[in-house]
């Protein structure tokens, strides 16, 4: 065998293996991991106990973190005004989906994409906010969950008139940017109405503000307060205790996380199950499901919580028959 031979036939085993070996190297390659967008007009800080909930819904699909998918966190650190751009760069990247905080966020992703799918999490009426054609069959590439924020902020100041029947004035702290507070207000103001108590509203745009609303309220001997559902306050929510227990204002939230924390009471749906319920479309719209065919959720589930140590602090005694019916009660 010549020499030019045998080169010829070692070229070509040498080449034979390197075709052999390419499709291993390709499958050696780890697919890129579906991103999933979570826009928040919060921080991280206060958007923990969301994202956690998140997780553990897509982990009840077969979803695991950094394992076969990934999240990209954008928050407005309550700057609504950034929600916008904030939505853009989520959609420029090509994530796969959209988790939204609220309904300002869940407005930025809708103007910012017609065709990623997007799952909110709001306290309004999902389609008069054009979120969705109907409950059912939402439409588009929209769905998610609603938390019935507005249709119980009236029982807020029910429960605040409950404990305190002799307060002729109750104080609204609501933010002046969010497109929430105009619905909110209205449902309070009916509530307030048929209970013959004044309300009076306290618009609240900044954390600056947020001690300036507490002044005003301590210098009125104490004027109890509904604290709106805004990511804003959630942001706050270790201030608003503060002042709160400061000033002695009573106070009631939407949340228990505030109970918990020093709040007087709260009264609201369970966020974290909500959340997780988020968690759950994300991992089923991965597996390719459409939002369209999602209907959106409504949370059935309002939690009543009541904290005695802060009662007590501020002088307050709880009615028995008011004790009876909270789902918690924290001593």
């Amino acid at each position: 065998m010549n020499e030019e031979v045998m080169q010829r036939r070692t070229f070509i085993t040498l080449l034979g293996g390197a075709a052999a070996a390419w499709p291993l190297a390709a499958r050696a390659q780890p697919a890129a991991l579906p991103v999933i967008g979570f826009l928040s007009p919060g921080s991280p800080k206060s958007d923990t106990g969301r994202m956690s909930a998140v997780r553990r819904g897509l982990r009840e699909t077969g979803y695991i973190e950094d394992q076969n998918y990934a999240i990209e966190y954008r928050g407005a650190q309550d700057k609504l005004d950034l929600l916008p751009a904030l939505a853009a760069d989520l959609v420029s990247r090509g994530v796969a989906l959209i988790v939204t905080v609220a309904t300002p966020a869940t407005l930025a992703a809708k103007a910012a994409t017609t065709t990623i799918p997007i799952i909110f999490n709001v306290g309004v009426d999902p389609v008069q906010f054009s979120l969705g054609t109907s409950l059912n069959r939402p439409g588009g590439n929209i769905t998610g969950v609603s938390t019935l924020n507005v249709a119980v902020i009236g029982k807020r100041v029910e429960l605040l008139h409950e404990l305190l029947p002799r307060a002729g004035v109750i104080a609204f702290l609501a933010n002046p940017n969010s497109a929430f507070t105009q619905v909110e207000t209205k449902a309070l103001s009916e509530s307030a109405r048929r209970l013959g108590v004044e309300l009076r509203i306290l618009n609240v745009g900044s954390a600056s503000e947020i001690d300036t609303a507490f002044m005003t309220l301590a210098k009125e001997q104490s004027v109890p307060v509904v604290v709106s559902a805004d990511a804003l306050f959630m942001d706050h929510r270790v201030q608003f205790i503060v002042l709160a227990a400061r000033y002695t204002v009573p106070a009631i939230y939407w949340n228990r996380e505030f109970a918990a924390a020093g709040g007087l009471m709260s009264y609201g749906p369970d966020l974290a199950d909500t959340y997780r319920q988020a968690g759950i479309y994300a991992g089923k719209i991965l597996k390719g499901s459409k939002p369209a065919d999602l209907p959106i959720q409504q949370a059935v589930k309002v939690e009543l919580v009541i904290n005695l140590n802060t009662a007590k602090a501020l002088g307050i005694t709880f009615p028995v028959t008011l004790l009876g019916r909270a789902d918690e009660v924290i001593e």
